[in-house]
């Protein structure tokens, strides 16, 4: 059984289950930074329509218009890629953002939108928006905070 997580933003709830068997490291990145709260409060900086909403960049809790924006991460290491040719990025599907350096991912991650088969093995994709979040997913914006995110216990 999958880890979950909830996310809880301006239009309503997503979960999501995490990948540890595919993406260990990723899931508990995602697991330990939502477990400090890192997450709360951090806005989506990056929604391109039928591609994907991107966040996790700390910097975009004092505003989207701070210097930087885009390029923030946590205080912890970057990861190494984890990839597999079971997880593809579909619609729905959660993943790490990263520099051009593929060991670069840190916190920020994005959720696919339309299927973007082009960023398969380029990405860890570490997890999936369950049930009937795709819905509240279609509705961010530009800018809406994340205003919790936690692990699903039991």
């Amino acid at each position: 059984m999958y880890p979950k997580i909830r996310i809880t933003l301006p239009a309503g709830t997503i979960e999501c289950e995490l990948y540890n068997d595919v993406a260990p490291r990723h899931a508990e990145r995602i697991l330990t930074l939502a477990g400090k709260g890192f997450y709360d409060g951090i806005l989506f900086h990056r929604i391109v329509p039928d591609f994907v909403a991107q966040a996790g960049d700390p910097k975009t809790k004092n505003g989207l218009n701070q210097p930087g924006v885009g390029a923030g991460g946590s205080d912890l290491p970057d990861l190494p890629l984890e990839v597999s040719p079971l997880q593809k990025n579909t619609r729905g599907s959660l993943a790490m953002a990263r520099t051009q350096n593929p060991n670069s991912a840190n916190s920020q991650f994005y959720i696919v939108l339309k299927d973007a088969p082009h960023l398969n093995m380029q990405y860890t994709v570490f997890g999936r928006v369950l049930e009937n979040g795709m819905d509240v997913v279609d509705k961010i914006k530009m800018g809406d905070a994340i205003i919790k995110m936690e692990e699903i216990k039991g």
